[in-house]
């Protein structure tokens, strides 16, 4: 304690409470867990990302000699997902129910078992979309198929098939930020995001910003404007994270 505390006690200790009140070990012991938690929701959603784009790019590069998701682009899923997410996920307050879970061991691994069964899942699921796109969306949308017909000029070009495929992963990625909010199976993902108006205001700015590029991108950032039925997909593919996290 800053009052009564002792010089040697001061000297020896991590924190001292310059107001030698009890509620202030509380707030300490809180908030030292949210800003854990939060590390851990940014690697949580990060991690995910991260590995989708890697292994969906190199199997397409491999594959059919072309990456669907063009380099800017990537940078724009990169703002996305470094930038405004951690800024998104690190505002989260803290609640009494941090205080009501064991506290962390000292040796225990940032990425828990429980999040690391989250990154794997929801990779397996927005892969298999992606894939799922590339390889078969002629019959699914209606959509001109221009993987099969192997033509290089036309798989660098702005496609409608290549828009669909980076328009969804975009808003597949936006949906799962809603799930990196929660670390230990919480059912509610929803649950206190009222309380975040950083998060809700940064959330609709991606989705907002996703828009204007898909409809006003163009060659900046190769894609073609996309019809209504194509948005209604994306919309539900991307809500299908939430389901698949259940």
């Amino acid at each position: 304690m800053g009052i009564q505390g002792t010089d040697v006690a001061k000297e020896a200790s991590d924190i001292i409470l310059t107001d030698d009140n009890f509620s202030s070990i509380v707030k300490a012991l809180m908030w030292g867990r949210n800003v854990y938690d939060a590390i851990a929701k940014f690697l949580q959603f990060q991690l995910t990302v991260n590995f989708v784009a890697g292994i969906f790019s190199v199997s397409c590069a491999a594959a059919i000699q072309s990456v669907p998701l063009k380099a800017v682009q990537m940078l724009w899923v990169n703002l996305v997902m470094d930038s405004l997410a951690s800024l998104a996920l690190a505002t989260e307050p803290p609640t009494d129910d941090l205080l009501k879970r064991k506290p962390y061991g000292r040796t225990k691994h940032i990425v828990s078992l429980t999040m690391m069964k989250n990154i794997v899942g929801q990779s397996i699921y927005q892969l298999a979309i992606l894939f799922a796109l590339s390889f078969g969306i002629e019959k699914w949308m209606n959509v001109d198929d221009i993987v099969k017909y192997n033509d290089i000029a036309k798989l660098r070009d702005s496609s409608v098939h290549f828009t669909i495929i980076f328009n969804v992963f975009v808003i597949m990625t936006l949906f799962n930020e809603i799930n990196a909010r929660k670390l230990h199976n919480e059912r509610n993902v929803f649950a206190g995001i009222q309380n975040n108006l950083i998060f809700m205001i940064i959330w609709v700015i991606c989705l907002g910003g996703q828009i204007l590029i898909v409809n006003f991108g163009g060659i900046v950032f190769s894609v073609k404007p996309l019809e209504w039925d194509h948005w209604m997909w994306s919309l539900f593919l991307g809500a299908g994270t939430l389901l698949w996290q259940q």
